[in-house]
């Protein structure tokens, strides 16, 4: 199984717009951070968790052309805003995807994009053939991926992060339930997010997520979902042994 990460920036992405701070203004390619998303893949099987802003400039980018399977973290604008992009996989692959999220996802899928799940009938352009169906808790197979939905405190909100075999993908946590720390064992690799450096009402920062880290104990840990006072060069040289920044285009097998 490969994961790629297509996008580890926060909402904004990085460079901000208007923003001319050190890091928005920096040359070094792992300062520039597309809305975070990523896509895991095992032999033919593709999934694409979140359909970030970015997804068609990331589709491009990185030469994707087959998605199976679409699994959203929540309804937030940052991982849902480029759903319309999947009409292009409509078009040239022939076939509706399936999508997976949880009754909150679902419901606002259908309020925000109602030209696509709702009965009125547009005029002009194409719609994009969607499967919505919502996950229940239990142990999901997607091409050989075993994919665990989990519970994640974001807010006031629970949403979904995934475990994808040996692997934990959590973004936009600001706590992790009870009921979600025994799904956790035993990973070989964890993403978390870790927004920034000061405190944040829906978000993890640094000094969560790595408290978080510690105690899930994977045996790796990367940090995504990153604002723009995270200069990739200087937050990683104190970071502690095992931890590290994903950026964009990075690619971990397990």
């Amino acid at each position: 199984m490969e994961i790629l990460f297509l996008g580890t920036g926060t909402s904004t992405g990085v460079p901000s717009i208007c923003c001319d701070c050190e890091v928005c203004q920096s040359q070094d390619s792992r300062n520039k951070r597309l809305r975070s998303s990523i896509l895991v893949q095992n032999k033919d099987h593709t999934i694409l968790v979140d359909t970030s802003t970015d997804l068609r400039q990331q589709c491009l980018l990185y030469g994707i052309k087959k998605i199976d399977t679409v699994l959203y973290t929540h309804h937030h604008a940052d991982h849902v805003h480029g759903i319309d992009e999947l009409r292009s996989f409509n078009f040239f692959n022939k076939t509706a995807l399936p999508i997976y999220g949880n009754a909150q996802t679902l419901r606002h899928l259908n309020i925000n994009f109602s030209y696509i799940f709702g009965k009125a009938e547009q005029v002009g352009g194409g719609i994009p053939q969607l499967i919505p169906t919502q996950l229940k808790n239990k142990t999901y197979n997607f091409g050989g991926i075993r994919v665990i939905p989990l519970d994640i405190q974001h807010g006031k909100l629970i949403i979904n992060g995934f475990r994808l075999n040996d692997c934990a993908y959590i973004t936009d946590c600001s706590g992790i339930p009870n009921t979600t720390w025994e799904k956790l064992k035993g990973l070989k690799v964890l993403v978390l997010n870790a927004l920034g450096f000061k405190p944040h009402s829906t978000h993890f920062n640094l000094s969560q997520a790595l408290e978080a880290a510690k105690s899930i104990n994977a045996e790796r840990t990367i940090l995504t979902h990153i604002n723009h006072h995270f200069d990739h060069e200087k937050v990683t040289s104190n970071l502690p042994e095992g931890v590290e920044l994903a950026t964009d285009g990075m690619r971990i097998v397990l």
